[in-house]
């Protein structure tokens, strides 16, 4: 079997990579059977040669390959019939700007896997860019309280070379007494931790950190039974939650009242309640002057996020009583850092990280029967049809969603 490196096609361009040319030669190594080429390209991140280096074939057409690997959307123009693809898709919640696209690999016959569901039989991710989000996410947090209170002057993420030299600029900053929410308790929030921890931010209690007052910057991790509750007043069960939010509210706004960055690292699901609305965060005693929201639901469960900004121009301000995009750092503003690719501001990392990932739980699938089955869950299209699991997707398909 012939396993692809395919080139990125979308823009703008991603320098990210499933697999860095150390990773792919470990999976040489443990799969002597399989045969992994390299689809040539300029913008990522580790050159045709560092593959060449370690004997890699690096070719202009890699269309002879059975399995075809990358990490954005493939352009509909670009996709070649009857093959296996790989690649973050952005279908699976019925996204309308990529409806044609799934229509089109029904037609090409191709057999998609997204990454966002190579899953285990509990649902929970297997891979995935969550920690190099939560990292980028809570560094560039940090950026714009520095510039827009003129603390200090943190470069972009992306002029740096990997996560050694973001921490390293971290360590030069002197932070003043903040309280820092940190919501969430996946692979993102924990990236975002790794940032917090690193500049020595003491973590408190959720008790502590509603009740006191401290003379040192703080942050608390809040998992969402602690900022949702049942409307009836019984004791709140997470797992219930994930599979029916309807029954509970929001109780984010004891933490609104006293924080004042808040880096948004939760994963939102369908009907479940927003953390503030528009009308909370004109209230009087909502204190939060600072949002990363890492998450990035657009006009959703965090009102001031109402566009995503870009890795070029990262922040926004929000105004709570006009409801409006300002300047960041407009007076009475709330300053919004919402980039939706994070992870590419830290390409070489990222695609290591994943490649790992990638190595332990994918590629064995191949050569094993797949007997944890993370190929069958994974599979959304297959002989031009949707799989069973994913069948939901065939309103979507149709046009009628």
């Amino acid at each position: 079997m012939t396993f692809a490196i395919i080139k990125e096609r979308k823009n703008p361009p991603d320098r990210r990579v499933v697999f860095s040319p150390e990773t792919l030669a470990e999976a040489r190594t443990q799969f002597p059977e399989a045969n992994f080429i390299i689809e040539s390209s300029d913008i990522r991140v580790f050159p045709d040669e560092a593959y060449r280096k370690l004997g890699f074939e690096v070719l202009e057409d890699v269309s002879h390959a059975d399995v075809m690997i990358g990490v954005k959307e493939v352009p509909i123009e670009d996709l070649i019939p009857n093959k296996k693809y790989f690649y973050f898709s952005h279908t699976i919640k019925k996204q309308p700007y990529n409806r044609k696209l799934l229509v089109a690999m029904l037609e090409k016959n191709i057999e998609m896997f997204d990454h966002e569901t190579i899953v285990k039989k509990s649902g929970a991710r297997l891979i995935g860019f969550g920690r190099y989000a939560g990292l980028v996410g809570a560094y560039n947090g940090f950026r714009a309280l520095g510039l827009r209170d003129n603390l200090f002057n943190l470069p972009k993420v992306e002029t740096l070379a990997d996560l050694d030299a973001v921490k390293a600029e971290l360590d030069k900053i002197t932070l003043p007494n903040i309280k820092i929410l940190l919501t969430g308790t996946g692979k993102v929030a924990y990236g975002a931790k790794e940032i917090l921890d690193h500049l020595g931010i003491k973590e408190v209690s959720d008790a502590l950190y509603l009740t006191s007052q401290f003379t040192e910057p703080v942050y608390v991790m809040a998992d969402v039974m602690e900022y949702a509750k049942r409307k009836d007043g019984k004791v709140g069960d997470k797992y219930k939650f994930y599979k029916d939010p309807l029954g509970y509210e929001s109780n984010f706004m004891p933490y609104a009242k006293e924080t004042d960055f808040f880096i948004a690292g939760h994963f939102y699901g369908n009907n479940a309640p927003y953390l503030f609305t528009r009308e909370d965060a004109k209230h009087p005693d909502f204190r939060i002057n600072l949002v990363a929201d890492i998450s990035c639901d657009i006009d959703g469960p965090v009102a001031s996020t109402i566009r995503p900004s870009t890795i070029a121009d990262p922040f926004y301000g929000y105004d709570p009583q006009k409801e409006v995009e300002v300047d960041f750092d407009a007076k009475d503003a709330i300053t919004v850092m919402a980039v939706d690719n994070l992870p590419c501001e830290l390409p070489k990392d990222a695609s290591e990280g994943f490649g790992t990932t990638f190595l332990e739980h994918v590629i064995p699938a191949f050569f094993n029967n797949d007997k944890n089955e993370v190929l069958k869950r994974a599979k959304i299209t297959e002989n031009g049809k949707l799989t069973k699991r994913f069948s939901y997707l065939q309103d979507y398909i149709d046009g009628k969603q």
